[in-house]
């Protein structure tokens, strides 16, 4: 029995970020397994990669679902539109696309959400993804 190795779908997710966000303009790019400290940026990007339960097909498909919420923080007081214009380009990194086998739906946002932390304006746009395996 094959098993989708979902520490190589995180890495997929991830990757496409940090080579988006490392061009000009570069924003810094976070996930949960590191450290940060938020406030000695202007701008960063927060990746967080969710998987829901497998539930499996006829004809011996596993399915595995999965949320990416990414969320975008920018200076308060500068405005919405900051974060829009990163927005649009993780928007047109996601959307509708395959990815090495991982199927991304279209992306729900940015939204403007209650700023954590403290001083950064924050927005959120949210991504459901699909691996199909053969069993």
């Amino acid at each position: 029995m094959a098993a989708i190795n979902l520490n190589t779908v995180r890495k997929t997710i991830e990757d496409r970020l940090l080579t988006e966000l490392n061009e000009a303009p570069i924003i810094p790019v976070v996930f949960n397994n590191m450290p940060f400290e938020a406030l000695t940026e202007d701008s960063f990007v927060q990746c967080l990669t969710d998987f829901g339960a497998g539930r499996y097909l006829a004809g011996g498909v596993n399915v595995v679902a999965g949320l990416v919420v990414i969320n975008i923080f920018t200076k308060e007081g500068v405005g919405i539109g900051a974060n829009y214009v990163i927005g649009k380009r993780l928007r047109d990194l996601y959307n509708k696309i395959t990815v090495s086998d991982v199927i991304f739906d279209s992306p729900i946002g940015p939204e403007v959400t209650t700023p954590s932390p403290e001083g950064k304006f924050q927005t959120q746009i949210r991504i459901t993804f699909e691996i199909y395996e053969e069993l």
